[in-house]
């Protein structure tokens, strides 16, 4: 389904008067809100193909109707979102869940929808119905050959999907690993890896870029053949200049120092993109900034002081995605949460006043330092970036106006109460 113009501009007209003074008061307070303003209309999220439908667990999924059964309805559930709240401009394709039979016909739906493709994602953690040889005992890093050579053909052919769409990036997330002690030889599966990685970067095309996502544990428990950042850092140093570390929230042990991981791979100039989540435990994959919005702040504050260092285009120069799974909520409704998360965090980040904080540094003024970042991350940044939406012709309040269409009901009415959205 599509949303008339028309119909936001009511919504908006129903909620202005408060916006406005909202808006005018944060404006008056802050001494860059123009600036502000204007990197928030800047600043896209992907949507990744996967989380348009019900998640699960290994214990059972609970689907709510009205999930996209092609490719087409998830580009135009995405198109949905980017309506809504005009942050939204690109989806994640998963092959082979995604495969396009017409890319020309895909890439033009998508275009109708203001939409392009984001980093494509090869999936060799799964055996396929006419796969020839199991995953089961790892991919790229797997002991016979033959079995390495299916994964790196498997990542060619994602590649040769992705230039047909225009995408310009891979994301390679393998579940590689060991379960028990002694199953793996830790050396000789790191060089397995890496001499599979090596042909797959070998036929990038110019301009792309290779994300290597790391994992700390699951669906192997014992070890994990890129299990953390300093082994993506060195895959990807190893690879070459096209090649990054990408960081997911959610693949970490607990308590891990996520911020200060990104500001060293940023220093190191390797860190290509990131996916948002949250978690309570390991890789819960829930609603952005459900559990921890503090850390998701101080993991903005980082990107943002590191992007500025080294003069980097927020918007365009890293790879911007939501990686999450929705067991119990309507996932569109989730994902519009997620997305008015990410941008409270971003705004909170620009709220930090870069000089000061860096005087109280240099001072050692530790109680400083404290009020400058605990001030930015208390100030009600929402008009902000309810004032963004406004400006770009998205919806003051998207998951209100998302309900008072009643857009599930309408979904389920086109499509079915009992679809399943493809590869879940």
């Amino acid at each position: 389904m599509q949303i008339e113009k028309y119909k936001i501009e009511e919504h908006n007209n129903s909620l202005v008067t408060d916006h406005r003074r909202h808006y005018e008061h944060i404006k008056t307070s802050v001494k860059n809100a123009e600036h502000i303003l204007e990197k928030l209309i800047d600043f896209q999220v992907a949507i990744p193909s996967w989380a348009l439908g019900t998640g699960g667990t290994r214990f059972g999924r609970f689907p709510g109707g009205g999930e996209p059964r092609s490719i087409e309805e998830k580009i135009e559930d995405v198109g949905l979102l980017h309506a809504l709240n005009r942050s939204n401009d690109a989806i994640s394709l998963h092959i082979p869940w995604d495969i396009p039979k017409d890319p020309g016909s895909i890439k033009g739906l998508a275009a109708q929808f203001g939409l392009h493709f984001d980093a494509m994602n090869s999936n060799t953690f799964q055996d396929q119905p006419d796969q020839k040889l199991s995953y089961k005992f790892g991919s790229m890093q797997h002991v016979n050959k033959a079995v390495r050579n299916q994964a790196i053909e498997h990542n060619l052919e994602v590649i040769r999907h992705g230039i047909a769409l225009g995408s310009e990036s891979l994301t390679v997330w393998l579940s590689d690993g060991s379960c028990f002690p002694g199953q793996l030889n830790f050396r000789k599966a790191f060089q397995n890896t890496l001499d599979s990685l090596r042909q797959v970067y070998a036929q990038l095309p110019e301009h792309w870029k290779m994300y290597v996502e790391y994992k700390a544990y699951e669906p192997n428990f014992y070890s994990m053949t890129v299990g953390d950042w300093g082994q993506s850092f060195l895959y990807a140093t190893k690879l070459g200049p096209k090649a990054f570390t990408l960081v997911d929230l959610g693949h970490h042990l607990p308590n891990a120092n996520i911020e200060q991981i990104i500001s060293l791979l940023l220093m190191e100039k390797k860190l290509g993109g990131f996916h948002f989540n949250d978690s309570k435990y390991g890789d819960d994959d829930l609603t952005v900034g459900s559990i921890k919005p503090y850390q998701l702040f101080l993991i903005f504050n980082e990107l943002v002081e590191g992007m500025d260092a080294r003069k980097m285009n927020h918007a365009e120069d890293l790879a911007w995605m939501i990686d999450a799974s929705h067991n119990l909520k309507d996932p569109l409704e989730d994902l519009l949460q997620s997305v008015e998360a990410i941008m409270i965090a971003y705004a909170q980040a620009l709220l930090v006043d870069r000089k000061q904080l860096a005087n109280a540094q240099q001072e050692n003024n530790t109680v400083k330092c404290q009020e400058i970042m605990q001030n930015a991350f208390r100030t009600d940044s929402r008009a902000l970036v309810a004032e963004a939406r406004l400006q770009t012709g998205g919806a003051l309040n998207p998951l209100e106006f998302f309900r008072k269409l009643n857009v599930r009901k309408q979904l389920i009415k086109e499509r079915g109460s009992k679809t399943v959205a493809t590869g879940l």
